[in-house]
């Protein structure tokens, strides 16, 4: 077999430049170009460090794809070749999110605009259903992984338990699980390794000790210059624990995150945070980068000395900076464990039982952002143990769920892209607009 090529730095960062401007699809459809551009057309990494490297990015809290980017610079060459092609994957993304947002307050109170985003989060409805259905194609293949999914959708929607607490409660059953009947997590074999280099824990702690210097940086400087009463710290510490907790993708938190943004604190609607995914799914890189939007649109409504707009960079920027900087930790702290944490039977019905648990938080997502974009109000309804959202049957909104029923067909039926039903619905909803409906 063929040694794979070693391209230099700067093809290394010229590609990954290019894979940050076209990683548009998901991590499906990211994964898909990096094999393409890395492993099909330039043979910088073999098919079975792909998959091994796949398969280990997916034990990790973060988007998947962004931390194969990492991964593969890291083994091409080193820290700068993972800072490189993991940041490259993530600030093309960021920039046009950005701009995004700016837009997105700037004309937000035009009705057209509106008009628009009515179209935008109807069709928001019909993609978080297309995601359910893939994981739950992939992840539920067992009646035990069927049965803990259900369990996590009614902790959420019924009972309102912390999405951290769900999620991570469902990686130890697993984990006990895995040891006492692995024949109910349907576990695959670990993969197998191709370097005999020995990781050393020294190393494996100093990088930890750094990169968590790293993490909390601007948090210090927040903390220092504004004071832990500043919007931005509120900011900096909620998306810091997110993204402890992001197994499963962006689809997994958004509920709990919306959930958070929305109803604890305030910074935005419902509807503004359907909006904010909307406008991400529209975006290259990852799709956590909606975590930007909602940084952005508190900053720039509670930005206090910063002012709105210097309040809502500030906030954008925060964001993505204690989003992704414990991507890079994960990557360069673990990277050279691979082979053991592939191979750990127990790790893997951890992680088996919390991506079952995914779907039914994302289930849960469905229906949150279903009954808050198809109704104009929801009551809340608590019954003892019993905490529900209820939506008042005479305030749905035709509109929003006759777009919805066509982003659904033209998504789910014709199998159209993202993309182009997301421009559908949009164009529906300034039809009906200018129908005057």
């Amino acid at each position: 077999m063929a040694e794979p090529a070693s391209p230099s730095f700067s093809e290394l960062v010229r590609v990954s430049a290019r894979i940050g401007w076209l990683s548009f699809g998901g991590p499906a459809g990211q994964i898909a170009l990096m094999h393409r551009e890395l492993v099909d057309e330039r043979k910088w990494i073999g098919e079975a460090q792909f998959l091994n490297a796949l398969n280990f990015c997916n034990l990790l809290p973060g988007p998947e794809a962004q931390q194969l980017a990492t991964y593969i610079g890291w083994k091409l060459h080193g820290v700068r070749g993972g800072l490189a092609a993991g940041l490259l994957f993530v600030i093309p993304g960021m920039l046009v999110m950005l701009a995004l947002s700016i837009l997105y307050v700037s004309a937000a109170d035009l009705s057209w605009f509106a008009a628009l985003f009515l179209g935008v989060k109807a069709a928001v409805i019909a993609i978080v259903a297309q995601a359910l259905i893939r994981v739950g194609g992939r992840a539920l293949t067992t009646g035990f992984r069927r049965w803990v999914a259900v369990a996590a959708f009614v902790a959420l929607f019924a009972f309102a338990l912390p999405f951290p607490a769900v999620v991570l409660g469902a990686g130890l059953v697993g984990a006990l699980v895995a040891g006492a009947k692995p024949e109910w997590l349907k576990l695959h074999a670990g993969g197998h390794g191709e370097s005999s280099a020995q990781p050393r824990l020294w190393k494996t702690a100093a990088t930890v000790a750094a990169w968590l210097g790293v993490w909390a940086l601007p948090m210090a400087l927040v903390f220092v210059l504004l004071g832990p009463g500043h919007v931005l710290w509120e900011i900096g510490l909620f998306f810091s624990k997110l993204a402890v907790v992001t197994f499963g993708g962006a689809y997994a938190v958004l509920a709990y995150m919306a959930q958070q943004a929305v109803e604890t604190h305030g910074w935005l609607s419902a509807g503004e945070m359907a909006d904010g995914l909307g406008l991400a799914e529209t975006t290259p890189g990852p799709l956590i980068l909606v975590t930007q939007h909602v940084g952005f649109v508190a900053g720039w409504r509670e930005g206090g000395v910063l002012g709105p707009w210097g309040g809502g960079i500030a906030a954008a920027l925060l964001t993505t900076w204690v989003t992704f900087a414990p991507c890079f930790l994960w990557i360069f702290a673990l990277a050279p464990w691979i082979d053991r944490l592939q191979s750990a039977k127990r790790l893997q019905g951890g992680l088996a039982a919390l991506t079952a648990a995914v779907v039914g938080v994302i289930a849960n997502l469905s229906v949150w952002f279903a009954i808050h974009v198809l109704f104009a109000r929801v009551r809340e309804v608590d019954a003892g143990p019993l905490h529900l959202g209820v939506p008042e049957l005479a305030s749905f909104d035709w509109r929003a769920g006759l777009l919805a029923g066509i982003a659904a067909v033209l998504l789910l039926r014709l199998k159209w892209g993202v993309l182009r039903v997301l421009g559908v619905a949009a164009a529906g909803g300034l039809a009906l607009q200018l129908a005057g409906v």
